[in-house]
């Protein structure tokens, strides 16, 4: 058995890469907007009606972050009216997978928000 001073021991740590996407897939409403934009592009409005309990200015910050993380893309569309829509990019669609686990996962394995 080894001691935490003993250099052959090697602390546990969790990989880098896995940290930063709990950090960032963990921040409150990032998670939820991408699932919600798995159905297709979408815009402002129809994001906060379905993103329950979030506010306009969160909303408009998570979408910021996210379309500099590269996961999501902002589109105007010239009107009248203007539009405004936002779609999953590649590197977003390339977290589906990963979410259709979680999502699974979850299913199997956490009580629905009512029983906890």
């Amino acid at each position: 058995m080894t001691s935490p001073g003993d250099p052959c021991h090697e602390p546990r740590a969790c990989d880098g890469a896995l940290a930063r996407a709990f950090g960032f897939l963990g921040k409150r409403w990032n998670g939820v907007i991408l699932g919600t934009l798995t159905s297709g592009p979408a815009g402002f409005s129809e994001l906060r009606r379905a993103v329950n309990g979030i506010s306009d200015s969160v909303l408009s910050e998570r979408l910021t972050e996210l379309a500099k993380a590269g996961v999501v893309q902002r589109s105007v569309h010239e009107g009248p009216p203007v539009a405004v829509v936002y779609q999953l990019t590649p590197a977003g669609h390339g977290l589906l997978p990963a979410m259709n686990e979680l999502t699974t996962w979850a299913r199997d394995n956490l009580p629905a928000v009512a029983e906890l």
